[in-house]
């Protein structure tokens, strides 16, 4: 028998090389293929993002979610600079609107049941919803709250830190703060600030009202447009400005979820008719936990727990519940707790509470909101 001849090197070297070459065209093709469908599916999204309603739902929605970021600017390039400016302005404008109306609700406290009775004074609920969890503090009796401030001159303060200082129960974040650039030192206050009865911040600047989130002599909620006047003359104790008010006379404000100012961390507080305080923090800007809530979802989440008015307190980074010396939510900043100029906190014997003002003798117009 003839052997069969063994294959020639440079032969084996020729089919080696061929069989590398198509590899690499497969490669290639498949790349070229991958990028092309990619392209197709870009243009196609920026065709439905910017013609078809929907995608305009969408595109102001992202907008809108902007708008709450120290990210603002990017927004122009959603929706154009003209129509940024007008969506803030219409919103500013819808909030000033949403604080008119006048709160008729009456505080009606139940008789407890032994149980009732027995129960701590505050309690600490898991809330969740499409794309966002949260919690639900809710504090049976609404004159055990006081608003705290920072005890730092020139600086903010933690409310982790509020809370351990004056030996509070629990604290929610309060009102906003003037915060140049997202690095604002949070001892610049926006609009009023009442403690225990006293203005202990007036940044109206010649406004003749604001609107405010607080709580009169008896611990009725107080939200809404009012004069200095007449927060004197309702008695109210504890207030910060902020804005929208959400709920008013038992009704939501806010129609859907279009018109409920992007998504984001959100902090609210609300009043059931049997007096008892509901806060509720809602976490944010964390893919994978919690991207954040709308101002309709936390409407919709005050009113499903008895709310018959209810106001939005400052979000965003700022976000915070404390209780019992630690931090319940998971807040949005990298660094952890922002520093703050107030918070509601709530006390088993708030008459106990010391706290000081540390805007007395300032003026409002000379506070650096920026210096460290």
């Amino acid at each position: 028998m003839t052997p069969t001849p063994l294959p020639q090197r440079s032969s084996v070297r020729s089919k080696k090389k061929s069989r590398k070459r198509k590899k690499k065209r497969s490669f290639f093709r498949t790349v070229s293929r991958l990028f092309f469908l990619l392209f197709l599916i870009i243009i196609a999204g920026l065709g439905w993002l910017y013609l078809a309603p929907s995608g305009q739902n969408t595109r102001y929605l992202i907008a809108d979610t902007l708008i709450t970021t120290q990210h603002r600017y990017l927004a122009k390039y959603i929706i154009g600079e003209a129509e940024l400016q007008a969506r803030v302005d219409e919103y500013n404008k819808l909030f000033e609107q949403m604080g008119d109306e006048k709160d008729t609700h009456v505080i009606q406290p139940a008789k407890p049941s032994a149980e009732e009775a027995a129960a701590p004074l505050v309690k600490v609920e898991k809330v969740r919803g499409t794309g966002y969890e949260g919690y639900l503090m809710t504090v049976s009796d609404p004159t055990k709250v006081r608003l705290g401030l920072t005890s730092v001159m020139g600086k903010g303060e933690k409310v982790s830190s509020m809370v351990k200082r004056t030996g509070a129960i629990a604290g929610v974040n309060g009102g906003g703060f003037a915060d140049p650039n997202w690095k604002g030192n949070g001892f610049k206050p926006i609009g009023l600030v009442i403690s225990q009865g006293k203005v202990c911040y007036n940044g109206l600047g010649g406004k003749d009202s604001t609107q405010i989130v607080g709580l009169d002599k008896q611990g009725k909620m107080i939200a809404g447009n009012y004069t200095l006047k007449e927060l004197s003359d309702l008695g109210v104790q504890e207030a910060v400005s902020f804005q929208p008010r959400i709920i008013v006379n038992g009704k939501g404000l806010i129609k859907n979820a279009a018109d409920g100012w992007g998504i984001a961390p959100r902090t609210a507080m609300g009043q059931r008719e049997d007096g008892a305080l509901l806060f509720l923090v809602i976490d944010g800007r964390q893919p994978g936990y919690s991207i954040g809530a709308n101002l309709y979802d936390v409407q919709q989440i005050m009113l499903k727990h008895g709310a018959v008015i209810a106001a939005n307190l400052d979000g965003g980074s700022s976000t915070v519940l404390v209780k019992d010396n630690d931090v319940v939510n998971k807040p949005s900043s990298q660094y952890g707790e922002r520093y703050l100029p107030t918070a509601f906190l709530v006390f088993e014997h708030p008459e106990n509470a010391v706290i000081p003002n540390m805007w007395e003798g300032l003026d409002p117009a000379k506070i650096d909101a920026g210096k460290k």
